[in-house]
């Protein structure tokens, strides 16, 4: 992999990352741009806990351009995007209207390809690979930052989640704090910890292997399952056998057998529903590790995962969150578990 540092017009940092090491990145923007400006703001519930980003910049964003002026793809043909380059691999460059920025965090865009028409599935196990290291990249560079607690990368697919680019492409958050569900989550090692003295991840993993009903796929170093308490119709965890706290921390042979794995798992999601129907819509999301003092814990005891999931509750139906979920965070699953993995698993690839 070849990483290539550069700046956009308005002094944002772009990044490249291609396969070959001969690549010469030299373009240069020539957009007539004014330097960001951001009104973002973290601020605090105090009956919650939790913390808010307030970003009202954010409503001026692109929203849903035809593909001929879509700000992801290359520049070509004498139209200039946030990427100077005629082609590229991966890139990555900071949000030009972030959520959170400066003192608040920092939030990335990652391109996935320079193909406006594909998706992340469409990728060849060699570019989601470079995909892979970018992420792994990134999580080590922000993890410097001083203000950056936490580092979640993310791709959310599809209009019906709320995507205003159609481009396949994901976003990564540096955020000054650690995320509800993160702590939950430390909440919840910690008590099973002191209850049993052993890990909590491993033995949901290892659980998940014994029992089988909801394994969807197993590699020889990562297994996917359907959670056994799953809050959305379709969701799946994958997870590297040999627990590791971040992206970092993956060893050669989980890196090598990932895009395998993982393309799979969403080429397995468009069929879910049946041929002839649209892109299943999702969200994939990696759980790392916080860093820095978090309580006295160890963040060795955190398991790195995905998990992904779909609003999509069968055909043509959406999962909307509604009063006991949006309302008192209760979820009520449509599919049962069991059955959602069975689905996973007859979807395969032949």
């Amino acid at each position: 992999m070849k990483k290539t540092s550069t700046r956009l017009a308005d002094g944002r940092e772009l990044l490249y990352y291609d396969s070959r090491d001969d690549v010469v990145r030299e373009a240069a923007d020539p957009r007539p741009l004014e330097p960001v400006a951001t009104t973002s703001q973290v601020r605090h519930d105090p009956l919650l806990g939790d913390a808010v980003a307030v970003a009202s910049h954010r409503q001026a964003r692109t929203y849903h351009p035809p593909a001929d002026e879509c700000p992801l793809c290359p520049s070509r043909d004498g139209r200039d995007s946030e990427i100077p380059a005629a082609d590229y691999d991966v890139a990555v460059f900071e949000n030009r209207f972030p959520s959170l920025a400066g003192d608040s965090g920092r939030c990335e865009v990652v391109c996935f390809t320079s193909d406006h028409d594909a998706s992340f599935a469409d990728l060849t196990e060699e570019q989601a690979g470079l995909v892979l290291e970018a992420w792994t990249d990134r999580t080590a560079e922000l993890a410097e930052l001083p203000q950056v607690r936490q580092v979640f990368c993310f791709e959310n697919r599809g209009a019906e989640i709320g995507v205003t680019l159609g481009h396949p492409h994901g976003q990564i958050y540096g955020y000054p704090f650690i995320t509800p569900r993160t702590a939950q989550m430390l909440r919840s090692v910690d008590a099973h910890l002191e209850k049993t003295g052993r890990n909590l991840f491993d033995d949901v993993v290892a659980g998940e292997l014994a029992e089988g009903a909801r394994v969807v796929l197993e590699g020889e170093h990562w297994v996917a399952f359907v959670p056994y308490a799953a809050h959305w119709p379709y969701e799946v965890h994958l997870y590297p056998k040999l627990r590791v706290p971040d992206l970092r921390a993956l060893d050669e042979g989980p890196r090598t057998e990932f895009p395998q794995i993982y393309l799979e798992l969403l080429r397995r999601f468009d069929r879910i529903f049946g041929p002839g129907e649209p892109p299943t819509p999702y969200i994939a999301a990696w759980h790392q590790a916080p860093f820095g003092h978090v309580d006295g814990f160890d963040r060795h005891e955190f398991g790195l995962h995905l998990e992904l999931f779909t609003i999509r509750r069968t055909s043509g139906k959406l999962k909307f969150l509604a009063g006991s979920e949006s309302g008192m965070s209760v979820f009520i699953n449509d599919v049962p578990p069991e059955a959602a993995a069975a689905r996973l698993r007859e979807v395969a690839s032949e």
